[in-house]
């Protein structure tokens, strides 16, 4: 008696295909993260993380691109040296930038969503660039009210972090002192996405 066996496939292309590239995108953003120098005006430094942030969510898509980021933070938290400046583990996500980081799959995923729309992921290249800035800025706003909530709670304790007196501060050193940084890496992705583009001609 002839057998006849056929493969079976347990996991799409796809699928691989999209872990592969999420995990990509958190290893840049991990790498990215030792590009860090102290802020003048904040003790949250300055670092490219966020530059991860929107590429994986201009190249991925919401779905994925916040699932990559959330890789990133899991293993920033299983002690990969991944975070600012090389750090890792626990205890980042209950420090000055804890809100940040909570705040980073997310932002991915809004970026996505605001690039790509509800449909299928489009090539990047051909989103106009008002859509594109569009969804780094409203990425950012996330990343922003998360991080100054963040700090003013570590600053300030859960009981004292909503007085509007320590969200000012908050505000001022945790979002404020980071808006030219961040003008930069929007133009930054901005040329990362139109670059890629004009290879791909």
């Amino acid at each position: 008696m002839s057998t006849n066996t056929e493969s079976v496939e347990l996991v799409g292309d796809d699928v691989v295909g999209n872990v592969a590239r999420a995990a990509l995108f958190a290893a840049l953003t991990g790498a990215f993260a030792y590009v860090s120098f102290p802020n003048p005006v904040s003790p949250v430094p300055v670092s490219l993380q966020v530059l991860g942030v929107f590429l994986a969510g201009i190249f991925l898509g919401p779905v994925w691109g916040g699932a990559s980021i959330a890789l990133y933070l899991v293993a920033g938290a299983a002690g990969v040296p991944v975070f600012a400046g090389g750090s890792a583990g626990l205890g980042s996500f209950v420090s000055y930038t804890a809100g940040y980081l909570w705040s980073y799959p997310l932002a991915a995923a809004l970026v996505g969503a605001v690039v790509h729309g509800t449909s299928d992921l489009r090539d990047p290249g051909d989103v106009g660039l008002t859509r594109l800035v569009g969804g780094m800025v409203a990425g950012t706003v996330v990343i922003y009210a998360l991080g100054t909530v963040g700090y003013a709670v570590v600053e300030n304790g859960l009981v004292g972090a909503f007085a509007p007196s320590a969200l000012a501060r908050a505000f001022v050193v945790s979002a404020l002192a980071f808006v030219p940084f961040e003008a930069v890496k929007i133009a930054a992705a901005v040329g990362v996405v139109r670059s890629d583009a004009a290879a791909a001609e």
